[in-house]
C-alpha cells in the first residue's frame, strides 16, 4: 500500500509557507493528514522533533521527512504524476518551475513589510519603494503568464498548478494590504480566492482569532 502522508503546518492566519503545499494538495485532491502546530514559545521545540530545519511546512511519508516547499512539490509531482502539479507542456513546466523558484527565494521586501495576515485589513501599511519594485515584478509576471494562457483557464498556466499555490500567499497579502493591480491581475486574484480549498484555508484562519502579540516573533521568523 502507498505510504500515507502527513503535512505539518502552522497558524493558517500567518503561515504563508504552510499554505503553499496544503493548497496544492487540497486543490488537486491528494490524500493526506494535517497536523497543525500553533506559533508559540514551544513551537520550535515541537517542530524540531520532526524537521531538522525546525520550520514548517514538513511533509512526512513513512520514515521520509521533506522539509522544503520546493522539495515537497517535486515529491508530490513524482508520487501523483496524473494530478497536474506541473503544466503538461515541457516549456510550460520549465517556466512554472522558474516562477516557483523566484517566489521561493525572492521578493524579500514584500515578505518582510507585508506579511500574510488573513484576518486583517491594513491598506498601504508596509509600502516602500523596494516593496513596490517587488509588486511591479509580480504584476509583470502575472500579466505575462495570464496573457499567454488565458484561453486555457483563469490561472497562471491556465489550469491550477504549483505556480498558483506558490503565489496564493501573495494574493492574500495583496488583499490584506489592499494593493492595487491591473484588471488582468485582479481577475487572477479573484480566481485564486474563489478556489474551494483557498476558501477553506481562509475560513480556518478567521476561526483562529490568533492576532496576539505572542505570535509575532514566531510568525516573522518564517515569513
Amino acid at each position: 500500500m502507498p505510504t500515507s502522508l502527513t503535512l505539518y503546518t502552522a497558524n493558517r492566519n500567518y503561515s504563508s509557507w504552510s499554505l503553499r503545499p496544503w493548497l496544492l494538495m487540497r486543490a488537486l485532491d491528494m490524500p493526506f493528514k494535517e497536523r497543525q502546530l500553533r506559533f508559540s514559545p514551544g513551537f520550535h521545540d515541537e517542530i524540531s522533533r520532526i524537521s531538522p530545519a525546525g520550520r514548517v511546512p514538513v511533509l512526512v511519508a513513512g520514515e521520509l521527512v521533506i522539509w522544503d516547499t520546493l522539495a515537497i512539490v517535486e515529491y508530490l509531482a513524482e508520487r501523483f504524476p496524473l494530478h497536474g502539479v506541473w503544466p503538461a507542456q515541457p516549456g510550460d513546466r520549465a517556466r512554472a518551475r522558474s516562477v516557483c523558484a523566484e517566489m521561493h527565494s525572492g521578493f524579500s521586501a514584500l515578505r518582510q513589510a507585508m506579511p500574510m495576515n488573513i484576518e486583517a485589513r491594513l491598506p498601504g501599511l508596509g509600502w516602500s519603494v523596494r516593496v513596490q519594485d517587488d509588486i511591479d515584478r509580480i504584476v509583470a509576471l502575472w500579466t505575462s503568464l495570464r496573457s499567454a494562457h488565458a484561453a486555457r483557464g483563469p490561472f497562471l498556466f491556465g489550469t491550477f498548478s504549483a505556480a498558483d499555490a506558490f503565489f496564493a500567499p501573495v494574493v492574500s497579502r495583496f488583499e490584506t494590504h489592499q494593493v492595487a493591480t491591473p484588471p488582468v491581475c485582479d481577475d487572477y486574484r479573484r480566481a485564486v480566492l474563489a478556489l474551494p480549498a483557498m476558501q477553506e484555508w481562509i475560513a480556518g484562519a478567521l476561526a483562529e482569532h490568533c492576532f496576539v502579540a505572542e505570535d509575532e516573533p514566531y510568525r516573522r521568523s518564517r515569513d
